[in-house]
């Protein structure tokens, strides 16, 4: 982060934002919206591992083994499901009131949830209460990052002035990798110096009551964010119009070209993140019988090498635009969704290392630009909620099926590989056609009429 300052894209590229432009604004909001977006998606990426491992018999040990795979990747797309409702809720509530009230309490939500899960009981001592209560907090986990994740990206990209509008929205995507990179530590470390029967009886809940110091921490930074210039002036103007204000899902209504093309360009990450941190999670361990430690390891490695390519995809994207970006993104993550498996059954553990880095770095990329190509997209009055369900349904339709999808076809085909590499390889192409059909507007102020 000491970048944050140095760095200065050139500004006779850039229309002048300076009536809502903030850099200390954009600072503080960057730093409480990586840290909100880190606590969420760490729950998240604890939940997603250990549902590809300890999961199906802790908490569905009725079914067999198949089916209570898939059961608890039932649970998981569960708060993938949740998640547009999480959009469309605290979206229609961000773009009325105000980002900043929102996104405190989508982070207390989050947190309680995840601290409850930490607490639950497991089926053998609760029977068929304890996958009801799994279930429903993991909608709790869902609807509550529907709202958060969006949310503190259209806080940070409207506080932060133009010419570094990408720049900033890749520091906050950070957090997800840095998420899944101390999950995986967590993990990792857990599964080493614990035995398998202490692991499965507490050691589980430990990343899950992390929860409440995360809570706590983030609930203080948050405090100390204003709202955003844009929003204010958004609502000064509406105050001023004599024209009604918009409803809740006007966007749908004035703008639905644009949010199902957001969706569309988001397929291709919200498939294939889950294919690289579930459900290869799975198939390492069941498949080709790594240990569980070496698993998670591999995905500390992978998520590590990640970190730096959300930066270098928005300070990117601030040079050359988004859309470009974007595809250079896509770009890799087309490379490892056609290699991934195939790498992976030759048992040569670097290579598996160096395509799920891959691909998890395209991911990056993409996510590093996201934020600012969103926002970019729709005027201030319908962002939040438009910038939603673009993530969240993108989530939905493509993200949370495939854990479930993938475990089905390798139990039911007699070559899952080749399956689930051609629908990789296929959402790539569905977000590049997507992608370049959007408006380029990187250079124009978010105040601006589209």
């Amino acid at each position: 982060m000491s970048d944050l300052t140095s760095y200065s894209a050139p500004m006779a590229a850039h229309t002048s934002d300076a009536p809502i432009a903030d850099t200390r604004g954009a600072r503080r909001a960057v730093a409480s919206g990586t840290f909100g977006t880190a606590l969420e998606w760490f729950d998240f990426a604890v939940y997603g591992t250990l549902s590809a491992t300890i999961f199906p018999h802790l908490f569905f040990p009725a079914f067999d083994a198949n089916s209570a795979v898939l059961a608890s990747f039932a649970t998981f797309g569960a708060g993938m499901a949740a998640r547009p409702l999480g959009g469309v809720v605290f979206g229609a509530m961000g773009d009325r009131i105000g980002r900043r009230n929102v996104l405190m309490f989508t982070l207390v939500l989050m947190g309680i949830s995840s601290i409850l899960i930490g607490l639950l009981p497991t089926y053998a001592a609760a029977g068929i209460i304890a996958p009801t209560l799994l279930v429903a907090l993991r909608f709790l986990q869902g609807f509550a990052l529907g709202g958060e994740s969006t949310g503190a990206q259209i806080l940070v990209v409207e506080h932060a002035p133009n010419e570094r509008r990408g720049f900033f929205g890749g520091i906050l995507a950070t957090g997800s990798p840095v998420a899944q990179t101390i999950a995986s530590l967590t993990l990792t470390g857990l599964a080493m110096f614990l035995s398998k029967d202490a692991f499965e009886s507490w050691g589980w809940r430990i990343p899950f009551l992390m929860g409440i110091l995360l809570l706590v921490v983030g609930v203080f930074i948050r405090r100390r964010i204003e709202e955003s210039e844009a929003f204010k002036e958004s609502q000064r103007l509406a105050a001023e119009s004599d024209e009604p204000q918009d409803r809740a899902l006007a966007v749908l209504r004035k703008r639905p070209g644009t949010v199902l093309k957001l969706v569309l360009a988001w397929a291709a990450p919200a498939g294939l993140f889950w294919i690289c941190v579930t459900y290869a999670v799975n198939y390492m361990t069941k498949e080709l019988h790594y240990d569980n430690s070496s698993t998670f390891a591999l995905m500390v490695m992978g998520n590590v090498i990640s970190i730096p390519a959300a930066i270098f995809g928005g300070r990117l994207s601030d040079r050359i635009g988004r859309k470009k970006s974007f595809l250079l993104g896509l770009l890799l993550m087309g490379i490892s969704a056609a290699t991934m498996f195939p790498t992976m059954n030759t048992m040569n553990y670097a290579a598996s290392v160096a395509v799920i880095a891959v691909a998890l770095c395209g991911i990056q990329m993409m996510a590093g630009t996201q934020a600012s190509f969103f926002a970019e997209a729709l005027p201030t009055s319908m962002r939040y909620t438009g910038s939603a369900l673009g993530m969240t349904f993108a989530g939905l339709i493509f993200g949370a099926p495939i854990p479930f999808v993938a475990a089905w076809i390798f139990q039911n085909t007699s070559n899952g590989t080749l399956a689930l590499t051609l629908m990789g390889v296929g959402l790539v192409v569905i977000s590049a056609i997507a992608t370049l059909l959007l408006p380029e507007r990187y250079k124009r102020g978010l105040h601006e009429d589209l």
